[in-house]
């Protein structure tokens, strides 16, 4: 027999970028269902007070940093136990036009979104095979569903999320250990300028709203115990057409 993921309650879950936005939410869900809550982010200040808030732990964590990820991890298991659940969710974007975009701004984008991402994975594998298996979600976005003109290295990363989940899913398969990524489109989040909430091209007619994300993710680690490798679309409908 299969274990499966029931719940979360009790479960170590690593949330990376976690101390505003999406992955706010995504603590605080998750603390609120009964997870130990690990909080990973660069600003110090705003994830220890959020920490202290929901009664998790927050570890200073630079996601394009290997070594970074290898001592969080050391951490974590050191400390909690075994890594049961990992929200890749850190991220950052720049304007980076095919014909103008600097080296630098690619560099960095592709570092965080993409290569932290691989670096997550990578360094939690062993831990969850030891905990029995374990569920990871990738934060993609509906730039790595449909072209996007302006954000070339965002929009690679995000399609590069979108493949690397599925070739983990494979690779973490006989582990027990599911993944998956997210499509965020329009979220009203400190990452997206405030001003223009129009909800241009979608179907359902306002901005998306950090907690729904949060929502989506928590079904995927805690009830989607028989898909691995999928999509989960969380756009307002604007990829539908």
């Amino acid at each position: 027999m299969v274990t499966v993921m029931a719940g979360v309650q009790g479960k170590i879950a690593i949330v990376t970028g976690g101390a505003m936005g999406i992955g706010e939410a995504h603590c605080r869900l998750l603390a609120d269902e009964g997870a130990n809550v690990v909080i990973c982010d660069i600003s110090d200040d705003v994830g220890n007070a959020l920490a202290d808030e929901i009664g998790a732990t927050y570890l200073h964590l630079d996601v394009s940093d290997e070594e970074n990820w290898t001592r969080v991890v050391d951490e974590v298991t050191n400390t909690l136990g075994n890594i049961d659940i990992l929200v890749n969710n850190a991220g950052i974007g720049a304007s980076t036009p095919i014909a103008t975009a600097s080296t630098a701004d690619w560099d960095r984008v592709i570092a965080v979104n993409l290569t932290g991402t691989f670096f997550g994975m990578r360094a939690v594998a062993a831990s969850m095979k030891a905990a029995g298996g374990g569920a990871i979600v990738n934060t993609s976005s509906v730039a790595g569903l449909v072209g996007t003109g302006g954000i070339s290295a965002y929009a690679a990363s995000k399609w590069g999320v979108r493949g690397l989940t599925k070739s983990a899913a494979i690779d973490l398969g006989p582990d027990n250990i599911r993944v998956f990524s997210i499509h965020p489109g329009a979220i009203d989040t400190p990452m997206n300028p405030a001003g223009d909430r129009k909800a241009g091209g979608q179907i359902i007619q306002r901005w998306g709203q950090a907690d729904e994300m949060a929502r989506g993710m928590l079904y995927l680690v805690a009830d989607a115990t028989f898909s691995t490798g999928t999509e989960l679309i969380m756009d307002g409908g604007f990829t539908t057409r």
